[in-house]
């Protein structure tokens, strides 16, 4: 019963960390960048489904979609304010300046929104079932369907359509992708409002298994991080699968040996593992043109 419960809470939490993870692979692939305050993206989504959903008592579907819109415009404000003044004159500044933008955001919230947890009601039933002898909440069992799927349709989007190659082409030739007549700087803006919105989405489904509150995204955005490095920053399979791996081994540690020991076993494995796989579980090594 205690490791169906900890694999069924390590799947859906591993999926939470490939969300967020995938936000990281979105904006490298097309843009060579990644934005630090995707955690604080995953916040920003939790909080303005609250917001919306339960203290206006907007009708849950409408408080979503408003609060996943409002994290795409985050994304673009970061891109516009926080990357590209950057990154157009080749400064690596941009690292710092997300960190920074997540900290205000988070401490922006803190100011407004307060800093207690609230709980966040599921959509689904609230009763556990019955699965193999543990009790298990349906919310559990959607979260690994739906954060597989968005890694299927990403991976789809970005290597079938014609869209999804011209955003990949971004990061290859930049003159090259304007003379196709790509819109560079359209492209990369796109690629960050839709990391901010994988983010966002996470925060949303995550909320009833846990409290909203300002700084919930904080140990989120780190180990999402460390989980689009093991997983291999330039595929979207690579990342959600280490997503995965990432929690079933922090939901086992934490089951058998207590709560003390997940972070230290855990971070060490990860340590290990990219001592052995320095590109990740499926990326592949940098081509250094001359």
């Amino acid at each position: 019963m205690l490791v169906v419960s900890a694999i069924i809470s390590g799947l859906g939490l591993g999926s939470m960390y490939g969300l967020i993870a995938l936000g990281f692979h979105v904006t490298y692939v097309v843009s060579n960048t990644v934005n630090f305050s995707q955690g604080s993206s995953m916040m920003l989504g939790a909080v303005l489904g609250y917001v919306f959903g339960i203290r206006l008592g907007w009708p849950m579907p409408l408080a979503i979609l408003i609060a996943l819109i409002l994290c795409a415009l985050f994304g673009l404000v970061v891109e516009r304010t926080l990357v590209r003044p950057f990154a157009e004159r080749g400064s690596n500044a941009w690292l710092m300046a997300t960190v920074a933008g997540g900290i205000v955001l988070d401490n922006s919230v803190l100011f407004t929104f307060g800093k207690e947890p609230r709980g966040f009601p599921s959509v689904l039933a609230t009763k556990p079932i019955d699965l193999f002898g543990a009790g298990v909440y349906p919310l559990q069992l959607v979260i690994p369907l739906a954060g597989l799927g968005i890694a299927v349709a990403l991976h789809l989007a970005l290597n079938r359509t014609r869209v999804g190659k011209a955003l990949l082409a971004v990061v290859q030739n930049k003159d090259a992708a304007q003379l196709m007549g790509i819109n560079v700087r359209l492209a990369v803006a796109s690629s960050f409002a839709l990391s901010t919105v994988l983010a966002g989405l996470a925060g949303l489904l995550i909320a009833p298994l846990y409290s909203v509150h300002s700084d919930m995204g904080t140990l989120f955005g780190i180990k999402a991080f460390a989980v689009a490095i093991l997983g291999g920053i330039t595929s979207a399979w690579g990342v959600m699968l280490a997503g995965l791996v990432y929690g079933l081994l922090e939901a086992l540690v934490t089951a058998f040996f207590g709560s003390t020991y997940t972070q230290i076993v855990v971070f060490s494995v990860v340590i290990v593992a990219l001592t052995l796989m320095p590109n990740g579980l499926l990326g592949r090594a940098a081509v250094n043109k001359v």
